[in-house]
């Protein structure tokens, strides 16, 4: 695992994946937070609050995120690397958890120059240093929960294709349809008999709970376990390929 997790790495950062995917979050961030007008804008809302942050943040890796997984399994199956890796002494968990890990890795690396906004919105405050601590660190441990999940589907949809454009575009579709998708649904008239269901299904609703500052069991289990869901039929699918 440590041999394909580092690997990955290399890929990120000998390439220009990790650095665009870096640069074009924090780009985006800073444009809608400080720059372009309406109700994303901290400097219009008149409140010193990171809500606009972590608003933004769940859509922009939804893009982002499948964008650094797309060729993780995809671009080797269409090179042939995949057969060669798998002849190897390492077992599919292994290669699975690395790849995973890796883009963990680069999503905390895009993160963490976020902590930038923290302090400013902070010294915004009246008095400075007004800040809900809880809230903010709440959220930025869902942010990091949710581009698990969302990292996990990315696997996923990679593994199920050879082509990275169609990995990408259907890492985008899962993570929209956990993200957003099943909560929309949930609040249609006819759909009222599965509408819990659906809600806790639903990455939205656990990371809106956590953002909330109270870090509950119900939501560590939930994205550990669509984590490990998807991740297991990542594992189920590259097994599938030895029959």
């Amino acid at each position: 695992m440590k041999a394909i997790f580092i690997r990955e790495l290399q890929n990120f950062f000998s390439s220009l994946t990790g650095y665009v995917i870096a640069i074009i979050f924090l780009v985006l961030t800073g444009l809608f937070l400080w720059v372009l007008p309406g109700y994303t804008n901290i400097l219009d809302s008149g409140y010193a609050t990171l809500e606009s942050l972590f608003y933004i943040a769940p859509w922009l890796f939804l893009f982002l995120v499948p964008a650094a997984t797309m060729r993780m399994f995809a671009d080797e199956k269409k090179s042939g690397t995949i057969e060669l890796i798998l002849t190897r002494p390492i077992s599919d968990t292994a290669m699975v958890l690395g790849k995973f890990f890796a883009s963990l890795v680069l999503v905390a690396i895009v993160i963490v120059p976020t902590f930038i906004f923290v302090y400013s919105v902070s010294n915004l405050g009246n008095p400075s240093g007004n800040l809900d601590w809880a809230a903010t660190w709440g959220s930025y441990i869902g942010l990091f929960f949710l581009a698990s999940a969302y990292a996990a589907l990315g696997l996923f949809a990679s593994s199920l294709t050879d082509n990275m454009i169609v990995a990408f575009l259907s890492a985008v579709a899962l993570c929209f349809v956990f993200y957003d998708g099943l909560a929309w649904v949930a609040e249609l008239q006819s759909m009222e008999w599965a509408r819990s269901a659906l809600l806790t299904l639903s990455i939205s609703e656990h990371y809106s709970s956590v953002s909330r500052g109270v870090i509950d069991s119900r939501d560590v289990v939930y994205f550990l376990s669509i984590s490990s869901f998807f991740l297991a039929l990542t594992r189920l699918k590259l097994q599938s390929r030895r029959w």
